[in-house]
């Protein structure tokens, strides 16, 4: 069986992540910036939690797969960093160009951090399911609730970031799993 080459498949579901959210800056400008971080969190957790009622169920009332949801995963954590960063505000204040560009830079750095994480763990999401991927990105939403909670505190745990940073990596494997037939 031929070397399967992770960083080729991550930048191609990149590519399809990125070019929903540039279609959905088209459509609706940067109206995502009004959003607050739990708010974008809870759009995390409804898609995750979607995810798993379609993994579990046997009855699927609305004609759509989890590959949407994974992706709207990448894109809302995408922009969780970016609200971090540049705060809150209470009007859209990005071009198309600029949401793009904080977009990439983004995820380049999510990129970034899973190369350096690959090489540690030796791919060991290559041998998961991908509904445990999709617990894992639950965890995440559920500890990115608690420590939005405690004000973005924490004692001894990673911040806001790093959650959502492992969000995106972890839809991203979920989405090559899927590609490779993975359940």
């Amino acid at each position: 069986m031929p070397a399967k080459d992770t960083k080729a498949q991550f930048h191609a579901v990149l590519a399809r992540c990125r070019k929903l959210f540039v279609d959905k800056m088209a459509d609706y400008g940067s109206a995502w910036r009004i959003l607050r971080t739990p708010s974008i969190t809870d759009q995390i957790f409804i898609k995750v939690k979607r995810i798993r009622t379609l993994q579990t169920a046997t009855e699927h009332l609305v004609d759509e797969g989890i590959e949407p949801e994974f992706i709207g995963i990448v894109n809302y954590a995408a922009m969780g960093v970016i609200q971090l960063q540049l705060g809150v505000v209470d009007q859209p204040d990005l071009t198309a160009e600029e949401a793009t560009a904080l977009y990439d830079k983004v995820t380049n750095e999510a990129y970034e951090l899973m190369t350096r994480k690959n090489h540690d763990y030796d791919e060991a999401w290559r041998d998961m399911r991908v509904s445990s991927i999709t617990d894992l990105i639950m965890s995440k939403v559920l500890r990115t609730k608690s420590i939005e909670d405690h004000g973005g505190k924490t004692i001894v745990s990673e911040g806001l970031d790093a959650n959502y940073y492992d969000m995106i990596n972890y839809a991203v494997f979920a989405l090559i799993l899927i590609s490779e037939g993975g359940k």
